[in-house]
């Protein structure tokens, strides 16, 4: 059985309803539930429509009631990539990933002109994943908690 007071931290991707896009939802994650957040990404459509990629940490037990807390507030919670991967053969180093890379994770080495990747640097946006054209990159989803 899982220890509860036990430390998590997961990447999550929220959809935000027009109507909830101007509340401290957020906040109250840290306020309400004692979780420490990361925005890695975020925004608001033209109908008010909001998108926000979060790495949320706490324990195990603020995770969940944090989740359900977003839930009752009508936020969609979608699955997240938690880690992104590349396939080394199947790269090109045409650079296309590194105009849209966030963190420059992945990023063009100036001497030898090959695309490096830096997993530690990846928050799993999967922004690479997306403009890849030979499918060299790749996205490993959990979904578990969510």
């Amino acid at each position: 059985m899982k220890d509860s007071n036990k430390g998590t931290s997961k990447i999550v991707s929220l959809k935000f309803p027009p109507e909830r896009s101007g509340r401290p939802v957020v906040c109250n994650l840290a306020r309400l539930f004692d979780l420490t957040f990361n925005i890695l990404q975020a925004s608001i459509g033209p109908r008010a429509e909001g998108h926000m990629t979060l790495e949320l940490s706490g324990s195990e037990d603020s995770f969940r009631k944090g989740i359900e807390y977003l839930k009752d507030q009508g936020i969609k919670i979608e699955p997240t990539a938690q880690k992104i991967s590349r396939d080394e053969d199947s790269c090109v180093h045409c650079g296309l990933c590194t105009a849209l890379c966030p963190t420059q994770a992945l990023h063009l080495d100036p001497e030898s002109r090959q695309v490096l990747f830096d997993p530690e640097a990846c928050t799993a946006c999967g922004m690479c994943t997306r403009i890849c054209p030979v499918r060299a990159m790749s996205v490993q989803l959990d979904d578990n908690g969510n």
